[in-house]
């Protein structure tokens, strides 16, 4: 479990996630040409809007890593 400290909507906050989590979403911030700190910032918009769930950041980070690998094996 790794902590660091993300910058979203101009507060610094920290997050805690595994290794392997904070490695996928480096990459997926790059795949989009997005900083990580960007990535972070538009994951927790969508958590924290009308229609989101307003759960947990990590968690919801979590599940959005899952939800990206699970798209690229099986595309729709």
């Amino acid at each position: 479990m790794r902590k660091r400290s993300i910058t979203i909507h101009g507060h610094q906050t920290s997050i805690s996630l595994e290794d392997a989590f904070w490695q996928e979403l480096t990459a997926l911030a790059e795949a989009r040409g997005l900083s990580l700190n960007a990535l972070v910032t538009e994951i927790d918009r969508a958590r924290t809007a009308p229609q989101g769930d307003g759960g947990n950041l990590s968690s919801t980070l979590r599940v959005y890593v899952l939800e990206e690998v699970k798209r690229k094996i099986s595309p729709a």
